[in-house]
């Protein structure tokens, strides 16, 4: 029989409550940041609604799920629509009489891109490494409506450094690759950042951001292909007045082609591997769209349209 104090121990080491640590500050900003950072992912029409891409060329195609025949012709697209069909553009019927209609959209320039909508869908009309490309996005896409979110590495101020931004004379257009063969993509690269990471020096070569003020850095490490996304990563960086910046390695995020093969995501630069594992920012995608996959559930060309 056992012991009183024996009991005793037994009855506290049942009742004693199990506590979770508070998270860091510096962790509690990371979380905040990164909520943020998926509802932007997820949103209805965001990247993750994405269900094709479809390249134009000069001969009439149609695009399953989407009304019309489409074409391309130097920098601009044409529409043809049946009687039957219906398209809007900023809240203008393309068709308005029933009669059919020809529309076209244009001239689109290198990363611009005209929206189309299609009852839910809404219709990417883009013009990408001097290609002119139709991605439908659907709200109800499998890929978007079951997103688990991404997983990424605990926040830790070690990835947290700080570079020395040093500006070129004249900003310098550089070609990169993309994730889709035969597609290459130029940016044009204002300054270079030197940092020490891992006990290393380290020269990372950077894009004008898409925010004024802003610098955009694509790329890979020895995660790469292990816990990260093989191909890229993106971190945007924001200098300061002092010639200063720091990289956060914490917010490096993956690019839309990580999730799903309908991206044509640059590839960063020769010189922008780093020698050093990252263990910091977000990892694999749970989930990935792949061309060759059969169409997600609540999908078809009759919800679409309605």
């Amino acid at each position: 029989m056992p012991s009183s104090v024996d009991s005793t121990a037994a009855s506290q080491a049942t009742t004693t409550p199990v506590t979770t640590p508070e998270p860091s500050a510096f962790q509690a900003e990371w979380d905040a940041w990164h909520a943020r950072h998926e509802e932007q992912r997820a949103a209805p029409h965001g990247f993750l609604a994405v269900t094709g891409l479809h390249f134009l060329d000069d001969a009439p195609q149609r695009i399953d799920g989407i009304p019309g025949l489409w074409n391309a012709v130097e920098d601009t697209v044409t529409i043809t629509l049946s009687a039957v069909e219906r398209l809007s553009w900023d809240g203008r019927e393309l068709n308005p009489d029933g009669t059919g209609s020809t529309t076209v959209l244009g001239p689109i320039a290198e990363r611009d891109a005209v929206l189309l909508d299609h009852g839910r869908v809404q219709i990417e009309v883009a013009r990408r490494g001097g290609f002119l490309v139709v991605r439908p996005r659907d709200p109800g896409y499998s890929l978007r409506a079951g997103y688990p979110g991404t997983p990424a590495y605990p926040a830790s101020e070690e990835f947290a450094v700080t570079a020395q931004v040093e500006y070129f004379d004249a900003p310098r257009a550089v070609t990169v690759g993309a994730v889709v063969e035969g597609i290459e993509h130029v940016y044009e690269s204002p300054a270079r950042l030197r940092f020490t990471l891992g006990g290393q020096e380290h020269v990372l070569t950077a894009f004008n951001g898409y925010a004024p003020g802003t610098l955009n850095v694509l790329f890979t490490d020895l995660t790469s292909g292990d816990t990260t996304y093989p191909a890229n990563r993106s971190l945007v960086v924001t200098p300061a007045e002092d010639g200063t910046a720091i990289l956060d390695f914490n917010r490096a995020v993956n690019l839309p082609c990580a999730y799903t093969d309908f991206a044509t995501c640059p590839l960063p630069p020769a010189g922008n591997r780093l020698p050093v594992a990252v263990e910091a920012g977000e990892k694999l995608p749970r989930e990935r769209a792949t061309a060759d996959a059969s169409p997600a559930a609540g999908t078809p060309e009759t919800e679409a349209a309605a």
